[in-house]
């Protein structure tokens, strides 16, 4: 038979256990820090990772260094750091995509988003900018919906099926009660130039690259989907403003670990995070790149991204969106 362990056993070893887990804590880092980044190099999501290394790399004492892992809309890398050791030395850059949008769409995504990660802060975020083509004649929100209540026959671009980009315009149609027809593109880069040609009337693309083509006079921006106007388009009313305060499509990008990382490596980077967005030069960055700093705490960005979740589950539910 085989004994019991007696609580006082029990306890001994747990005590053992969490003493490892301090002395660990209190050593770290001891060695290079690794960033995995769960889409190509140059994106927005790859520049802040690096951004973030730089200045963790000063601050730690050791190489932070940012890796690529790109691939199923970011859920390779997510999930490869979603099985890296606990041990402070593996962090992981997540977005609306890979936390946000993706535990709605994918029915079989290799990690649980809630389970599988510890949020450190959030870092920067840009909202989402509904436009039009010049040639379709609609000038605002209140513009939009009349036309399509009148039975017009209006399409609006994305980046794909089940992006941000579609789900923001899905969120927009459905508060509205007004029919769209989705056209599907391989990248917004493609959506953005049939919207200036007149192939299709709508759009909506996320701040940076929507500022360009807006201030140029290449399109029409309709509405801003957050609660506040932008300061890189202060002109520009919010969609609430103009009779629909649900639309709200925000993107961010945070750091997170794999779960079960020490708690007080967490708050050491947590913290460093922090610090690291008051700087100026990481302030100045984050302009040229059209972000609004976030920094949101540990415990602020778990509850932020546990809302996300809910906030596109229904919106994939409610549009009928299907990826296999």
């Amino acid at each position: 038979m085989t004994a019991i362990p007696s609580r006082r056993a029990f306890l001994a070893a747990t005590g053992a256990t969490l003493a490892a887990i301090g002395t660990q804590a209190q050593q770290w880092p001891a060695k290079p820090i690794r960033i995995i980044v769960p889409f190509p190099p140059g994106q927005s999501t790859d520049i802040l990772a690096r951004v973030m290394a730089d200045q963790l790399t000063k601050t730690l004492g050791q190489q932070v260094v940012a890796e690529n892992r790109p691939g199923a809309g970011g859920s390779i890398g997510a999930d490869v750091a979603a099985k890296a050791p606990p041990d402070g030395y593996t962090l992981v850059m997540v977005t609306i995509s890979t936390h946000g949008i993706a535990p709605a769409i994918y029915p079989r995504l290799p990690y649980d988003v809630q389970k599988d990660f510890a949020p450190i802060a959030n870092i920067g975020l840009t909202p989402q900018v509904l436009m039009a083509s010049l040639k379709s004649g609609i000038s605002s929100v209140q513009d939009l919906i009349t036309k399509a209540k009148a039975g017009g026959d209006l399409n609006y671009g994305s980046s794909g099926n089940g992006s941000a980009s579609h789900l923001a315009v899905e969120m927009l149609r459905s508060a509205a009660g007004i029919k769209l027809t989705h056209v599907p593109f391989k990248g917004n880069a493609d959506a953005l130039l049939a919207l200036q040609s007149g192939d299709i009337q709508l759009m909506s693309d996320a701040i940076p690259g929507a500022v360009g083509p807006v201030r140029t006079g290449k399109v029409k921006a309709l509405g801003i989907a957050d609660q506040r106007r932008s300061p890189f388009l202060p002109d520009l009313p919010t969609i609430a403003e103009q009779g629909l305060p649900g639309v709200v499509a925000v993107g961010w990008i945070g750091l997170s670990a794999p779960a079960r990382t020490p708690e007080p490596i967490l708050d050491r980077i947590s913290a460093e995070v922090m610090r690291i967005l008051k700087e100026p030069e990481v302030l100045a960055r984050l302009n040229d790149l059209a972000f609004v700093p976030a920094g949101e705490s540990r415990q602020q960005f778990e509850a932020y991204i546990a809302l996300e979740n809910t906030k596109w589950s229904k919106i994939v539910r409610d549009a009928g969106v299907k990826i296999e």
